[in-house]
């Protein structure tokens, strides 16, 4: 299924690393996904945004208290 960094769109995905998408980055090209696929790549990338959410929120706590730090 999508990994993170797929972006939806209403003609199918991309940026996933699955081949999904038919951007050549995977194993496979497909034109069309199951309601169930669409609704688990979704959630992925759900997943994905509360996680970068969460280090945002930590960093800039960081920051705040004057620790921050680059990566």
């Amino acid at each position: 299924m999508c990994q993170p960094g797929m972006v939806p769109r209403s003609s199918g995905f991309t940026g996933c690393t699955c081949g999904c998408c038919g951007c050549g980055c995977g194993p496979g090209f497909r034109r069309f996904f199951s309601t169930q696929e669409k609704r688990e790549c979704l959630e992925s990338y759900k997943e994905q945004l509360q996680k970068e959410l969460s280090g945002v929120e930590e960093f800039l706590k960081e920051v705040k208290a004057g620790n921050s730090c680059t990566k």
